[in-house]
């Protein structure tokens, strides 16, 4: 078992703006929410395709999908939330909040997965779960440790335990429930885990301050103590500048790379990035219109393929 992958996928958006349908609970969504134009999909797209280029120069492997005129999909830029793959050859195709995320399911980039990749089984109950309003997105919802199979997750209205529970049966992981506030105040609960935490290889960033309560603190501190895991703690305001929101993977060197936002670089502090150069390179792009309007970051944006190569 293996905690990054050497494999990614990105998905070039075709109208992306603000999706007034995600911000009823992604408070990190901007003003302009529902502001379809042109100038915001430019300066996307000028975004993304520097993103993808980083990401090529620094030798890492990612296979590039464009979406498609129709329908209009503007979160499809955040593929990790309707897929996610396994070492074992499971493919989990996941439950959305927003309707018109649902459309974001792509069977042509599943087929790609089928087709390139060793696969053993496909779980897909979304339409059912999304018809009684269950929701599990992905690796938003769920930060993995895959080596220790442990799920992390912060419970909200796109997380549901239920969903999570079952299917940690299913690849047999251990759930570490808990609730993630993006203020002191703890009146606006974080929509996914993947913003407040990063789980790495021998490191873990992780933002104590969003969780209230001491003993679901303690039970994160407990399971990365146990697991070995370096802690980073950052605070509320790194979180909101997405330090959270970051991917560990490795490149075709072989090599540890974490790869964020440049917002998220400038936000670290000194010494965290001291820590964090000491287990792997950090990789960064702007992202900023990403993240105003479409409320995640790098680590959103980056679907990972577990499967073996064929």
């Amino acid at each position: 078992m293996k905690q990054s992958t050497s494999n990614l996928f990105l998905i070039r958006p075709y109208k992306f703006f603000g999706n007034p349908e995600t911000s009823i609970n992604n408070y990190f969504q901007g003003d302009g929410l529902g502001n379809n134009n042109y100038s915001i999909n430019q300066k996307a797209l000028v975004e993304f395709d520097n993103f993808f280029n980083v990401l090529k120069n620094n030798n890492i492997n990612v296979f590039l999908f464009n979406d498609t005129p129709y329908p209009i999909t503007p979160d499809s830029i955040f593929p990790n939330n309707w897929i996610s793959t396994y070492q074992d050859g499971k493919i989990f195709i996941h439950s959305m909040f927003a309707k018109n995320r649902r459309l974001e399911r792509r069977s042509d980039i599943i087929a790609f997965l089928k087709e390139n990749f060793s696969f053993s089984q496909i779980f897909n109950d979304a339409e059912f779960n999304e018809k009684n309003n269950n929701f599990l997105e992905g690796t938003g919802s769920m930060v993995l440790d895959r080596v220790n199979q442990i799920v992390y997750a912060a419970l909200s209205e796109r997380t549901c335990q239920d969903l999570l529970n079952e299917f940690c049966k299913k690849i047999n992981f251990q759930p570490i429930v808990f609730t993630a506030y993006l203020n002191y105040n703890h009146r606006k609960v974080i929509y996914h885990t993947n913003v407040m935490m990063s789980i790495c290889e021998n490191f873990a960033i992780v933002c104590f301050e969003s969780v209230a309560s001491k003993n679901e603190q303690n039970k994160i501190i407990d399971s990365l103590d146990r697991t070995k895991k370096k802690i980073i703690t950052i605070s509320l305001d790194q979180v909101n500048n997405f330090c959270g929101n970051v991917l560990e993977v490795k490149n075709n060197k072989d090599e540890n790379i974490l790869i964020m936002s440049s917002r998220a670089f400038n936000c670290f502090s000194k010494n965290q990035k001291k820590i964090i150069n000491s287990f792997c390179k950090i990789v960064h792009s702007p992202l900023d219109t990403i993240e105003k309007y479409g409320g995640g970051g790098a680590r959103c944006m980056l679907a990972e393929i577990f499967l073996n190569k064929m």
